[in-house]
C-alpha cells in the first residue's frame, strides 16, 4: 500500500517516490488503479477520504459536471436520514455495475482493434472516443439505462419494503399511533 502523508502546509508527500506531489498526481494514481492512503503527518488519522473528495470537488467545478444541483441538493438530504447507510452502498452498487458495463462495451472493441497496437494487444479508449462511441450507441444505451435505472428503482423499493415489514416485526401494531378511543 502506497502511503502518503498530508502535512500542516496542505502538502501531499509521497513516502514510495520521497517528494511532493499534487493533488493531479493523487488523481493519477486513482487513475491508474493504484493503492495508496493518505495518513495526516502528525496524528496518523485516515485522510483518503477527505483528499478524494478534493479531487472531486475539483473536477466538479472545472468542465462538465457530473452531478446536477438537484442530485447534489438530494444527496445531502440524506445525510442523518434512516437510509443513509443503505444509500451509500447501494450508490457503490451502481457505479460499479455501471464501470462493469463500460468495460464489456470497449473490451470486445479493444480486442479487435488493439490487435496490432502493439504489445499490450488492448486499447484503452479515451474520454472523446468513449463519448462518439456512446452517441452512436444512444438509442441501445437509452434502452439499457432505463431498464437498468428501473431494476435500481425496483431494487430500492424492495430493500424499503423488507425494511419496514422489518420495522413493522420489531414494533407492536398501532406503535407512534397515539392513544387509542
Amino acid at each position: 500500500m502506497r502511503v502518503l502523508k498530508k502535512y500542516p502546509n496542505r502538502r501531499l508527500y509521497d513516502t514510495q517516490s520521497s517528494g511532493y506531489i499534487t493533488l493531479a498526481d493523487v488523481r493519477q494514481m486513482v487513475l491508474d488503479s493504484e493503492q495508496f492512503v493518505v495518513r495526516d503527518a502528525k496524528s496518523g488519522e485516515d485522510l483518503t477520504r477527505s483528499i478524494l473528495l478534493q479531487i472531486i470537488l475539483e473536477a466538479e467545478t472545472g468542465g462538465m459536471p457530473m452531478f446536477t444541483t438537484s442530485v447534489l441538493a438530494h444527496i445531502i438530504r440524506l445525510y442523518g436520514h434512516t437510509m443513509q447507510g443503505l444509500m451509500g452502498s447501494y450508490l457503490e452498487k451502481n457505479v460499479q455495475t455501471f464501470m462493469d458495463m463500460q468495460k464489456r462495451f470497449t473490451e470486445p472493441a479493444g480486442a479487435g482493434a488493439g490487435a496490432g497496437a502493439g504489445a499490450g494487444g488492448g486499447q484503452t479508449f479515451s474520454p472523446e472516443v468513449w463519448a462518439q462511441f456512446m452517441n452512436v450507441q444512444a438509442p441501445m444505451m437509452q434502452g439499457l439505462m432505463s431498464s437498468y435505472v428501473d431494476q435500481s428503482k425496483n431494487l430500492f423499493v424492495q430493500m424499503q419494503e423488507q425494511m419496514n415489514k422489518q420495522t413493522e416485526t420489531l414494533f407492536p401494531a398501532g406503535f407512534g399511533q397515539g392513544p387509542k378511543k
